[in-house]
């Protein structure tokens, strides 16, 4: 399954949301040396309680994710 994510780094919580099928993903890391990708996965573990991988967007805040 493919997911397409908001990615909001910097954020003062850690979080993923979903309304009306639109993902958003707060997080606390920074967007340096692919820290908050390796926190998005890590979220997207346990919200979906699979593994998930980045498809495409490893350096945008739209982000695909293949779960």
């Amino acid at each position: 399954m493919r997911i397409e994510i908001k990615v909001k780094p910097n954020s003062g919580k850690s979080e993923i949301k979903e309304e009306n099928g639109i993902y958003t993903a707060h997080l606390r890391s920074p967007p340096e040396d692919g820290k908050a990708n390796l926190e998005l996965l890590k979220l997207a573990r346990k919200y979906f309680k699979k593994p998930a991988k980045i498809i495409l967007g490893k350096t945008s805040k739209n982000k695909v994710l293949e779960i």
